[in-house]
């Protein structure tokens, strides 16, 4: 499969890793970190010489109980980077739900939209559609990021996520956007229990059916926090390196094609060892 974006067409024959860059000083894992230009543009910089594949910049936290930032914040925040980003000929992704952040960005030649909303903010989809070749990513979330984790999924997680994320490609094919240009998302940690992320994990090449290209984003997530906590004691974000990794090599070998990461170099190398394995699974 191939992802047609603004101006890349990406080959998705072999993982590619999406490194996370946050102009945010409030998210889970990073914030505050890079929320100033200079020191935003020099983390992506290293997440390139890292092997990041493609850049994705967001300007407004999705963590659970953020608060919406207002438009004129977010374009604040991300166009400064965006403007200079796009002048370094590698696929640059913007994470926003807001369809006046999507139109800023795409005029000034971003490649991909990334939105949590799966383009449900009134004008989002017709922007999309609207501009005819910009990649996007489609991602299920329950709920918002402020109420999503106090009212848990109920039910077959598979089953409705892979119900909800048909209906939202079904609505860009329905205005005419080239299925190429989609990629799914199943939402890791958006208003899911623990088990349920694990259980998208473990049943993730189901979502394979849908006919489209997943991206997984596992990285850093609370539920590998969870997992790893010893007497009570849950890792700090920061201290959740070695399980994102496995997460993210558990996920492209379930078919995921896209891992949005903010640990690169090491998923890189991790990747370079399942790829190594892979060859050999190959027929003579």
């Amino acid at each position: 499969m191939r992802w047609k974006t603004t101006r890349f067409d990406l080959d998705l024959s072999s993982p590619l890793v999406m490194g996370i860059v946050n102009i945010t000083p409030d998210s889970f894992s990073d914030g505050g970190h890079h929320q100033h230009l200079n020191a935003a543009l020099q983390h992506a910089e290293r997440l390139l010489k890292d092997g990041a594949d493609i850049l994705d910049v967001g300007g407004e936290s999705t963590r659970p109980g953020a608060e919406p930032l207002s438009l004129a914040q977010e374009l604040a925040r991300v166009l400064p980077f965006v403007q200079e980003a796009v002048r370094w000929q590698v696929p640059i992704s913007v994470d926003t739900y807001k369809p006046e952040v999507m139109q800023a960005v795409l005029d000034m030649g971003v490649d991909i939209i990334n939105d949590v909303w799966a383009l449900r903010q009134p004008g989002a989809e017709q922007v999309i559609a609207g501009h005819g070749v910009c990649g996007v990513c489609l991602m299920h979330m329950q709920g918002d990021p402020k109420t999503m984790q106090t009212k848990l999924m109920s039910g077959d997680v598979l089953l409705e996520v892979g119900a909800f994320l048909r209906e939202r490609s079904q609505a860009l094919l329905d205005l005419g956007v080239d299925s190429q240009r989609l990629l799914l998302d199943p939402g890791i940690g958006f208003g899911k229990s623990i088990e349920q992320n694990f259980q998208l994990l473990a049943r993730q090449a189901e979502l394979l059916r849908l006919g489209f290209p997943l991206l997984a984003g596992w990285s850093r997530k609370s539920s590998l926090g969870q997992v790893l906590a010893i007497d009570g004691n849950v890792p700090e974000p920061q201290q959740r390196q070695v399980a994102s990794v496995a997460a993210a090599v558990l996920a492209v070998d379930r078919g995921a094609s896209v891992v949005r990461v903010h640990d690169v170099k090491e998923t890189v190398e991790a990747l370079k060892v399942w790829r190594a394995m892979s060859a050999q699974l190959r027929p003579i």
